[in-house]
């Protein structure tokens, strides 16, 4: 690998790799991207770190969701949250402990802005059950 630039690469199978564990990660469809940030998130993070053995995606995001709280990134949090929903990976009643569970240990403020963002991605993903049935 040469600095600067991901192993796969555009048209590549580890970039398909790459976007089809997107795909499945976020719940929509992922298509190809510009740039070096890009080529990395799908080449190495998720055609390589997301589909390794050993861990479910319901484990990593669960483990995303920590360290994200830890690092007050809600904004994403609140992404993962709804992935997480969307995909079936946790309930509106599961994301509630999970924040109950991180006031203890990221702060409280942070716990509430994280059990608002969490309300927020369930509200929407009720609203959109609620169109399809």
């Amino acid at each position: 690998m040469t600095s600067g630039t991901a192993v796969g690469g555009e048209g590549t199978p580890q970039r398909q790799r790459g976007l089809d564990m997107m795909t499945q990660v976020y719940g929509w469809e992922m298509a190809d991207g510009p740039g070096t940030h890009f080529a990395h998130t799908a080449d190495q993070l998720f055609a390589e770190v997301w589909t390794r053995e050993g861990l479910s995606i319901r484990d990593r995001r669960l483990l995303l969701l920590g360290a994200l709280a830890g690092s007050a990134q809600i904004d994403v949090a609140e992404l993962q949250a709804g992935a997480a929903l969307g995909n079936g990976e946790l309930s509106p009643e599961q994301l509630d402990e999970i924040a109950l569970f991180l006031c203890y240990y990221v702060g409280w403020p942070v716990g509430t802005k994280l059990n608002t963002a969490f309300g927020a991605a369930a509200k929407q993903f009720r609203r959109a059950q609620r169109q399809d049935g």
